[in-house]
């Protein structure tokens, strides 16, 4: 999809005629069916036109353009792409991202500097380390960039009202291997923007480059795949062991077989939190991946998919995506789509974003099962936290035989978590009357599994720092039992929303998704488990699931407890901050056991809780011996 294609006459006359910004609104209430914002038109007017002189000048004539152009599989779109060869007769493309900014100020993240974006100062994306995300995925993702006579690639950015000024954080040296892969122009020098321009694209014959890029196909390179092979088999964290490797087997063989005979197969692989699902799914990745296959990794979960790019590096990150992916994808686009985290899995692909006409009441495991030959579903069966997830292993299997999939079924026991203890994570099931277990009562002594219940949550956090101090991994959760400062107090820092001032605690939540210009060693809240500077704040069952730590404080708060004289568990919306939850109705007291599950079994060796509510603490008690 792209909202404007033509070639460059063309653009300079809608220019002149002041045409581009209304051509291309118009495309947007087609697509989307709802009209874009003034601050996006009053964008295409500056920066079109501002580009189209810097083309005009660079005596472009014989050239294509495409702006607004999306890249396949994602919601992301390049401002502008212009083709064409150069002298030596090479086809050649080149992004240009365009920014109105008229200056920025440094900050400490790695990629990121800070500016004035709607209305306020925002950490955002080094313009050059921005246009090369996009220039790497569609280098890696489109056939016309890599396979026979590829067209060739590069990148830049156009800031056309930014005026540098010395010592400029637009061109720190932290960013100069970023600038020098893909510079990005000013208004004082849209000379070299021009020069760039008539090196790559000068030679003309646009149209018919263009055309070889819309007509290439969308498949992950072998190039991308190797990258990704050799980041994750370099990486003791994921090495399987005994039961792991057997359905690791199971699961490849099913997979080249499949795939070898151009049929399809659902794969379901159930276990339970700790049974070393993720370990086996970037296992299955890695080897895949290795061996030429199309693959591709999804999950439900924006912090685990953040984190795994995160470790992979920027190129790694083209394969992981999400869910709602794969609503346009064609029939068995790739060979085998890895679906991380299936219960998860909504109803639709619909969201927000979505355009009015192309919202669709096609089922999102439909579209799972149809996206690759081969569907390999991880899934635990009792860590939906959410009303809207859907996903289930009975889900999967029933859609799989409706449309004539073959589907096959494996079950992961052997426990990698909670110091490899069975018992506790029954024992904690049992507890919150999720399934009926043997293990009533859990016994400290005998265990290895470090389960402690503390009196005050300064003891459990006092534990969980000293653990950290002494080299292990830890954090601090809640149930959502408090509200969620969007923004920072009146120091600049995390509102601290998790009080109990009974026992003079207060503590942060990880930071909001939305939150930009964060204080200094506050991570964003997708990378909350993986940053050290985690530790400072309290996580919710969102920013923890899918990860593990060697030890885990537990705020078990009063959303979920116990009664004795009803022998039951009773939600209490009142204590609950999850409005999406809230909303759940009689699934209220399902979804906060499924919740507190979660964050019970985070801990490689321990786990430490404080119980706000007293009668439901001495109830955990009583389970004690």
């Amino acid at each position: 999809m792209r909202l404007y294609c033509g070639t460059v006459l063309q653009l300079y006359d809608d220019v002149n005629r002041h045409a581009i910004a209304p051509q291309l609104a118009r495309a947007y209430f087609d697509y989307y069916g709802y009209k874009p914002s003034d601050e996006e038109v009053a964008a295409w007017n500056n920066s079109i036109a501002a580009v189209a002189g810097v083309m005009e000048d660079a005596a472009l004539e014989d050239n294509a353009i495409a702006i607004e152009y999306q890249l396949p599989m994602t919601s992301r779109r390049i401002d502008c792409m212009v083709t064409g060869k150069d002298d030596l007769g090479v086809r050649n493309a080149l992004i240009i991202e365009l920014k109105q900014w008229e200056d920025c100020q440094p900050c400490d993240s790695e990629n990121e500097v800070l500016t004035w974006v709607g209305g306020t100062h925002r950490e955002v994306l080094h313009p050059s380390v921005q246009v090369l995300q996009y220039r790497d995925y569609l280098q890696d993702m489109n056939t016309a960039f890599y396979e026979d006579d590829p067209v060739a690639l590069a990148a830049c950015a156009f800031l056309h009202n930014y005026i540098p000024h010395a010592d400029d954080p637009l061109f720190d040296a932290k960013f100069a291997d970023m600038l020098s892969e893909a510079p990005s122009f000013t208004a004082a020098s849209t000379e070299q923007l021009e020069n760039l321009l008539h090196d790559n694209v000068g030679a003309g014959d646009g149209v018919d480059v263009l055309s070889r890029i819309d007509h290439g196909k969308y498949r992950p390179s072998k190039k991308l795949l190797e990258h990704v092979a050799n980041m994750i088999n370099g990486k003791p964290e994921y090495v399987l062991l005994d039961e792991q490797r057997v359905v690791y087997d199971k699961v490849m063989s099913v997979a080249r077989t499949a795939i070898a005979a151009g049929q399809k197969a659902a794969i379901v692989v159930r276990g339970g939190p700790g049974t070393g699902k993720s370990v086996l799914a970037i296992n299955l990745m890695a080897d895949l991946a290795r061996e030429d296959v199309a693959v591709e990794y999804a999950t439900g979960s924006r912090a685990f998919t953040t984190t795994l790019r995160k470790i992979l590096g920027r190129r790694g990150s083209a394969l992981f995506k999400y869910f709602n992916s794969y609503s346009d994808a064609q029939e068995n686009q790739l060979g085998v789509l890895i679906c991380d985290e299936a219960h998860r899995i909504r109803e639709n692909s619909n969201s927000m974003y979505t355009p009015r006409g192309r919202r669709s009441g096609r089922l999102q495991i439909d579209e799972l099962l149809g996206a690759a030959h081969v569907g390999v579903y991880f899934i635990d069966d009792d860590q939906v936290v959410r009303p809207q997830e859907i996903g289930s292993s009975s889900l999967i299997l029933e859609r799989a035989h409706a449309l004539h999939i073959p589907a096959y079924e494996y079950h992961l026991e052997a426990q990698f978590r909670c110091s490899g203890s069975d018992a506790f994570v029954a024992w904690v099931e049992n507890t919150l009357q999720i399934r009926r277990t043997a293990n009533v009562l859990w016994n400290a002594t005998e265990e290895s599994f470090d389960f402690r219940i503390m009196d005050t949550p300064q003891q459990v956090e006092n534990e969980i720092m000293s653990r950290v101090a002494s080299g292990y991994s830890g954090r601090m959760t809640a149930g959502f039992c408090w509200p969620w400062s969007k923004a920072l107090d009146e120091k600049g820092n995390l509102v601290s929303d998790v009080q109990l001032n009974d026992y003079e605690y207060a503590r942060p939540w990880n930071a909001p998704p939305t939150m930009s210009h964060l204080p200094p060693k506050v991570p964003p809240a997708d990378l909350w488990a993986y940053s050290p500077g985690g530790i400072n704040e309290v996580g919710c069952v969102y920013t923890a699931q899918g990860f593990e730590f060697d030890y885990v404080g537990v705020i078990f708060g009063q959303d979920l407890v116990y009664r004795f004289a009803t022998q039951t568990w009773q939600g209490q919306p009142d204590f609950c901050f999850d409005t999406v939850v809230k909303r759940g109705g009689d699934r209220l007291v399902e979804l906060l056991k499924h919740s507190y599950r979660v964050l019970l079994t985070r801990g490689l060796k321990g786990c430490y809780v404080f119980f706000v509510d007293k009668e439901t603490r001495d109830y955990w008690r009583s389970r004690m011996e």
